[in-house]
């Protein structure tokens, strides 16, 4: 079905892509099939603050970077809890075929995350998924609690805790077309910085809103059966 409404709808720009294209993954809710971050915040949260932070954040009135900082503080977990929480992370099942197809062909996708580096990088390795490059915010444990850092916030971008743009702008230097997948708020940048977009839920559409071209999946087998079907490789 999906590769039904490509052949009915996609531009003629999209079905030949190079081998040396780069491709950028969203982790919350791309990765994943739930917003982990969101999920942590709202399990382990001592109160409700953490919703108004939120209802801010979405209109715009503080960043990202605000928002989380303020919602960690007020999250309490130790590491048995931690560690078992992560663990019960499910993946979607497509990631495993995209992985594998992206592998074949020589190229290293990268992940650029909202969250934080410890927890994408073990809930990946618990699924056996190892030797990718992640950018993530910081995170380090103190007792019961989690501090944040943010190494890839950018002055120029307040919106946003980790500028994921700056990824795909650099990582531009051999000029292969550049893919991006993602859902999300914190995917608006690098996704308007990109040649190709896989898009779902908030960031499809914003992109419609836009009028900006984008291919809706709901799943990564979707993209997989994509890149498979309708890419060329040379």
């Amino acid at each position: 079905m999906f590769l039904d409404k490509l052949q009915a709808n996609v531009s003629e720009q999209y079905p030949l892509l190079l081998a040396n294209c780069r491709v950028f993954l969203d982790f919350d809710n791309t990765m994943t099939i739930s917003d982990v971050l969101s999920d942590l915040i709202l399990d382990h949260s001592i109160d409700k603050d953490w919703i108004e932070l939120e209802d801010l954040w979405r209109r715009g009135r503080i960043g990202a970077r605000e928002c989380l900082r303020g919602q960690l503080k007020k999250v309490r977990i130790g590491k048995k809890d931690f560690d078992q929480f992560l663990s019960e992370v499910k993946l979607d099942e497509g990631i495993f075929e995209l992985l594998s197809f992206l592998d074949q062909k020589g190229i290293k996708p990268v992940v650029l995350s909202d969250n934080f580096l410890p927890v994408v990088d073990r809930i990946l390795d618990h699924h056996g998924i190892r030797d990718i490059k992640i950018y993530a915010n910081g995170l380090r444990s103190f007792g019961d609690r989690l501090i944040p850092s943010f190494p890839y916030y950018n002055p120029q971008c307040p919106s946003c805790a980790h500028c994921k743009k700056t990824h795909v702008v650099s990582d531009r230097a051999d000029e292969g077309p550049v893919i991006y997948i993602g859902d999300g708020r914190s995917d608006f940048c690098p996704a308007n910085a990109s040649d190709l977009v896989f898009a779902k839920d908030t960031l499809a559409e914003y992109l419609e809103q836009k009028e900006s071209d984008f291919l809706r999946y709901e799943n990564l087998k979707e993209v997989a059966d994509y890149f498979k079907n309708w890419m060329y490789f040379i």
